[in-house]
């Protein structure tokens, strides 16, 4: 398909898991409604943040994936003709859990799962207390609509990750997403990372000639002000959306995958990249000779 409506689910959550899975499904349902055939929610939906501390019974949240959370979402997915795509806090087994989205297809079909490969550890975000780097490595999705790649958060500062997806095929690189402000920040360190998070995904959208598609929670939570702002940019970083940074939203916003060949082909960045000089991106750090 050359057109494709995609939906963004911005909102609040609370400390009850099956209140929020539910608002969730209104808002997919609101989506739907809209005209959305593709519906992304954002990142640990079905909870507060609770990575801003080091807690040992935050670990009751997790789930298997498949499990309830896409079981129930299958079920509304085929209902409603619509993709899905859920992030989720995933019990893998004993003692091992990851940060993982699950993408869902139009007839209800589970397609599979991909788990957070970066995982930061700042003051309010100790995801390494509770998460497993991702070992799927980067995935795409064959959707009904679109063939898309889904990465999370805090791989949105990563060119190499996008690179790869975009290269396996993806059409729309979607983020979920849970960042914020700090409460005792300036505004004028709000507005720089805002800025900064911005920009790191149009240039993703730009280096890869493809749709970025950033779905942030708003709200505050311990301390911390998720900054919302969830948006869209087209092949060539351009903002089709913006949300706002305090309200709860759900956005439709039409894509025209027919972009991506026109920006592919009149800035081909794609065709000119020298593959054979890119072996030192390998290493963490280059040594000096």
């Amino acid at each position: 398909m050359s057109k494709v409506n995609v939906g963004l689910v911005q909102m609040t959550c609370t400390a009850n898991k099956p209140e929020n899975l539910a608002k969730a499904i209104s808002k997919v349902k609101e989506a739907a409604k809209k005209g959305a055939q593709v519906v992304c929610l954002q990142e640990l939906f079905t909870s507060l943040y609770f990575c801003d501390v080091e807690d040992h019974d935050n670990f009751q949240l997790a789930e298997t994936i498949p499990g309830p959370s896409t079981d129930e979402l299958s079920r509304v997915a085929a209902e409603l003709g619509v993709v899905i795509i859920a992030s989720l806090f995933e019990k893998r087994a004993q003692g091992l859990y990851h940060n993982t989205t699950a993408v869902i297809d139009a007839d209800g079909q589970y397609l599979g799962k991909y788990r957070k490969m970066h995982i930061p550890d700042d003051p309010g975000f100790y995801e390494k207390f509770y998460f497993t780097p991702g070992d799927l490595g980067y995935k795409v999705f064959k959707t009904k609509f679109a063939t898309i790649g889904v990465l999370i958060c805090w791989d949105q500062w990563y060119p190499e990750a996008a690179r790869i997806t975009a290269l396996m095929g993806a059409e729309i690189l979607f983020y979920p997403t849970a960042i914020g402000w700090a409460l005792t920040q300036d505004e004028a360190t709000n507005v720089e990372q805002y800025n900064a998070w911005q920009t790191i995904q149009r240039s993703h959208a730009v280096a890869n000639g493809v749709h970025v598609v950033s779905v942030n929670r708003v709200g505050e939570e311990a301390g911390v002000k998720f900054w919302g702002g969830s948006f869209v940019a087209n092949p060539f970083g351009t903002v089709m959306y913006q949300a706002s940074h305090d309200n709860e939203e759900v956005i439709l916003q039409e894509l025209d995958l027919q972009k991506t060949d026109y920006y592919r082909t009149h800035w081909p960045f794609l065709r000119d990249r020298r593959i054979d000089s890119y072996q030192p991106i390998t290493k963490r750090l280059i040594d000096e000779e």
